[in-house]
């Protein structure tokens, strides 16, 4: 078919409506249509082939996939690069860089107060201390800002979707102290890939491409008046930290591991050698005319 011919089925099609409908989910879904059509045209694919996609992306909602796919095809990394730019645009600068929240977090997380623990006591792996302070772009401490972290185990399961492991194992609500500090105790997260016999993975072996994220721990910083940050940071040394499937590592995310020792670990509980993180988190203060930092999407609730 000719361009002009599927023009005039697309305008038949858009023409079919009866009422007016969203004015802005029309915009969009008849684009969507648009552009899959010149594609099936211009790659010449078959009725088997469209089909095959078809019955793919059901299988992939039906195994809770969708989530991983956004993340491993780049939508999600793509999503946080126009937030960049539109707070650029608006002579924005600054701030710890955000990068992708993934499909695991889960809200209802215990709240500490200053200092939390992750771990129930017989996690394996080594033992890790996490701290720092959450302050503005003036420098100076958000006092009681919310710091809600969650990572994987040492097999790259995380609890609630792992039903082996106990209710909120390796997730907290942390609340900054009036200096802005937190700090946290757990065990140094590993990293680990996708299902390999799951949707995601049969998708990334028909592109030549690997499903393996690096070591990393999520987190959500918030505070009042300035804009949320999901972020998370990659635990240095990896062997994929620059190779993410879900293309998140980002430049000031990769903060160095230290190795310590000693009274270091008292005021955390830790006895003998522990890994030690130091990381600051920087908000950007709220401003009118930028899209919301906050984004709306169905999450687990426990």
């Amino acid at each position: 078919m000719n361009r002009q011919a599927i023009d005039a089925l697309l305008g038949k099609i858009n023409a079919s409506a009866t009422s007016e409908g969203n004015p802005r989910t029309k915009t969009i879904v008849n684009r969507i249509v648009q552009d899959l059509f010149y594609t099936i045209e211009d790659l010449d694919v078959t009725p088997d082939e469209f089909w095959t996609a078809l019955n793919y992306l059901a299988e992939a909602g039906q195994s809770g996939e969708l989530g991983l796919l956004a993340a491993g095809l780049g939508f999600e990394h793509f999503l946080d690069v126009r937030l960049d730019e539109a707070e650029a645009k608006a002579g924005i600068e600054g701030g710890t860089p955000r990068t992708i929240e993934g499909p695991l977090y889960v809200a209802g997380a215990p709240l500490s107060e200053g200092h939390a623990r992750l771990d129930n006591g017989n996690e394996p792996g080594g033992t890790l201390v996490m701290r720092g302070r959450v302050t503005g772009e003036d420098g100076k401490p958000l006092a009681g800002a919310l710091v809600e972290v969650w990572h994987a185990n040492h097999l790259g399961n995380y609890s609630y979707f792992d039903k082996s492991q106990p209710a909120f194992n390796l997730r907290r609500s942390i609340r900054a102290d009036a200096n802005g500090n937190y700090s946290f105790r757990s065990v140094v997260p590993v990293g680990y890939s996708v299902p390999p016999q799951g949707k995601t993975q049969q998708l990334l072996d028909q592109l030549g491409r690997h499903g393996h994220r690096p070591a990393h721990i999520h987190f959500f910083v918030s505070a009042p008046g300035h804009r949320k940050l999901t972020t998370q940071i990659n635990i240095d040394g990896d062997p994929y930290l620059w190779d993410d499937f879900a293309f998140a590592t980002r430049d000031g995310l990769v903060p160095a591991v230290k190795k310590a020792e000693g009274a270091e670990g008292k005021p955390y509980g830790v006895e003998g050698n522990f890994s030690l993180i130091d990381f600051d988190f920087t908000l950007l203060k709220d401003r009118a005319n930028l899209p919301s930092a906050e984004v709306e999407r169905i999450r687990a609730e426990a």
